[in-house]
C-alpha cells in the first residue's frame, strides 16, 4: 500500500483533490467526519430494547426489497403494519393485494410527495420503521425516524457518505433507539455455518477474508421512469469506488469480531476503467437515447484492501456490470484452514483429506451435518419454504422480530451499519488520490476493544 495518510495530510489533499467532489457530498472532508468527539449518548453495543408484546412495522418503500420484506413479515407472529409510504401511488397500490391475501388490515397509505413518510412517522402505533428505499434517502428517513422514537431497519447501503455513517450512530445514542441495516447476507445458510466454524476455532487464528458483491445488473439500465435501475444507474454517473460493499463484508466483518474485539483500522482501493456501461447502452438503446448520453465515471471493477488494528486483511471487490457470474467469494482463512464459497469448498488442517486441494461438492455434506449452524437447523425448513434469496431474508426478519419482542439485543447494530457502510466514500476517496490509505473512522469510540464476540444463538 502507498503510506497511510494521517488527519492533517488527509485533509490538505482532499482539498487539492478537488472542490466538485467535496461538494458533491461523497468524500470525508472535515476533520468531523473522520474522528468524532463522544456524542453525549450511551453506547448501543448489545443494547436491548424493551420487550414488546407485539412489533408493529411502518413501511417505507414497497417496490422491489420493501414488497417483499412486508409480505414475509405478515407470515411472522407478533407483526402488525398499520402504515406504508411510497411516492409511487402504483406501488403503494399494489401492496394492498399482499395485505389481503395474509388476511391482515389494509394499512394506511402514505403517498403525497417524497416527504409524506413525515407523517407517518407522527403515529404513536408505531415502533419500528423499515426502509427500502433508493440509496440517497437511508439515511435521512433514518434519522428522522430515530428522532421521532422509533426502531430503524434500513436497506443497504445505510448510508453514502462518511457523515451520514456519523449521524446515524450519533442520532442512535442520542434517541436509545435500534438502527440495523438488513444485511440479510449474513443470515444465509453459507455464512451461518462458516460464522458457527470461525467461533469454533475450526479455522484457527483468522487472517485474511475476501467479499465481494459480482452481479452483472446492466439489465437495470431498462428502468427508466420507475424501478431500481432508475435511479441506480445514474449513481454510475456520480462516483468512482466500491458503491455496494456490505453484502459480501457483513459476513467477514461478523467471522472477524469486528467492531467486537477488533475494528477496521485503514484502507485503499483502486478502480478499473469504466467500459462496459457505456458499450451496453450503444448496443442496447437507440439513437437520441438518453441512457446512450450518460458519462459513466464508475470503474468496472474496483478492488479495496483493508487492514484491522488487530492485523487481519481483507479483500473487498465490486462489480455490477461486467459479463461474469455472480459471485460474493465469502473467502476467510486462518492458521489451520480456509473456506471459500463460488462454490463452496474447504480446506481443514486434519480434518479433510489433503490442505493442497479443495473438499467440496458431495464431500461437503459431513461438514454442513458437524457444523450447520444452531439458527439454521431450527428454520432453515420453515425460511426454504418463505423464500427470500433461499430463506436468509426470511430468516432475518423473523431474528429481528424475536429479538425485539425477547428483549434481546439485536445481531447487527449501528456501529456494524456505519462500519460496513463506509467503504463506498473511503473507497471513492482513495481511488481519487492515486489508492493512498485513509484511516477507517472508529464509530464505537473505542468501545469495540472489550465488546463481546456474536454469540452463536439457538
Amino acid at each position: 500500500m502507498p503510506k497511510r495518510i494521517d488527519r492533517r495530510d488527509f485533509l490538505k489533499t482532499a482539498g487539492a483533490a478537488g472542490l466538485g467532489l467535496a461538494t458533491a457530498g461523497i468524500l470525508p472532508t472535515t476533520a468531523s467526519a473522520q474522528e468524532r468527539k463522544p456524542s453525549g449518548g450511551q453506547s448501543m453495543l448489545d443494547y436491548a430494547a424493551p420487550r414488546m408484546e407485539k412489533v408493529r412495522f411502518g413501511v417505507i418503500g414497497v417496490g422491489a426489497r420493501g414488497s417483499g420484506h412486508v409480505s414475509q413479515l405478515l407470515l411472522l407472529e407478533g407483526v402488525e403494519i398499520p402504515a406504508i409510504a411510497d411516492n409511487h401511488v402504483p406501488t403503494a397500490n399494489n401492496i394492498l393485494g399482499t395485505f389481503k391475501t395474509r388476511n391482515a388490515p389494509a394499512p394506511t397509505l402514505y403517498t403525497n410527495g417524497d416527504t409524506d413518510y413525515k407523517r407517518m412517522l407522527a403515529r404513536d402505533d408505531i415502533d419500528a420503521v423499515l426502509i427500502a428505499t433508493p440509496w440517497s434517502w437511508h439515511a435521512r428517513m433514518a434519522v428522522d425516524a430515530m428522532n421521532a422514537g422509533k426502531h430503524v431497519f434500513l436497506e443497504v447501503p445505510a448510508a453514502i457518505t462518511t457523515e451520514e455513517c456519523w449521524q446515524l450512530v450519533d442520532t442512535s445514542e442520542k434517541t436509545r433507539r435500534h438502527c440495523m441495516m438488513m444485511e440479510n447476507v449474513c443470515y444465509g445458510r453459507e455464512e451461518l455455518m462458516v460464522l458457527n466454524m470461525c467461533r469454533l476455532g475450526v479455522f484457527g487464528e483468522l487472517l485474511h477474508g475476501e467479499a465481494a458483491y459480482i452481479h452483472d445488473l446492466r439489465g437495470q439500465m431498462h428502468e427508466i421512469e420507475h424501478g431500481t435501475g432508475s435511479w441506480r444507474t445514474l449513481e454510475y454517473t456520480k462516483r468512482n469506488g466500491n458503491l455496494y460493499p456490505t453484502h459480501g463484508l457483513g459476513p467477514v466483518c461478523q467471522y472477524m469480531n469486528i467492531n467486537r474485539g477488533d475494528r477496521l483500522d485503514y484502507l485503499s482501493s483502486v478502480s478499473s476503467p469504466s467500459r462496459v456501461r457505456a458499450i451496453y447502452a450503444r448496443q442496447k438503446f437507440p439513437e437520441g437515447h438518453a441512457r446512450r448520453n450518460l458519462k459513466f465515471v464508475c470503474g468496472d471493477i474496483n478492488t479495496t484492501i483493508v487492514k484491522t488494528v488487530r492485523g487481519k486483511s481483507i479483500m473487498i471487490q465490486w462489480d455490477e456490470q461486467l459479463p461474469r457470474p455472480y459471485n460474493r467469494l465469502n473467502l476467510i482463512q486462518g492458521t489451520r484452514g480456509v473456506w471459500g464459497g463460488f462454490p463452496d469448498r474447504v480446506v481443514i488442517e486434519g480434518e479433510t483429506k489433503s490442505t493442497d486441494s479443495w473438499t467440496q461438492r458431495d464431500d461437503l455434506a459431513p461438514i454442513y451435518e458437524k457444523y450447520d449452524h444452531p439458527l439454521w437447523k431450527r428454520m432453515g425448513e420453515e425460511a426454504k419454504r418463505n423464500g427470500g434469496h433461499g430463506g436468509m431474508d426470511f430468516i432475518m426478519l423473523w431474528r429481528l422480530v424475536y429479538c425485539l419482542r425477547n428483549g434481546l439485543p439485536l445481531d447487527q447494530d449501528v456501529y456494524d451499519a456505519a462500519a460496513w457502510s463506509v467503504i463506498t466514500p473511503l473507497s471513492e476517496w482513495s481511488v481519487a488520490n492515486r489508492s493512498q490509505s485513509i484511516d477507517v473512522p472508529d464509530f464505537t469510540r473505542g468501545k469495540w476493544r472489550n465488546a463481546k464476540p456474536l454469540e452463536i444463538v439457538t
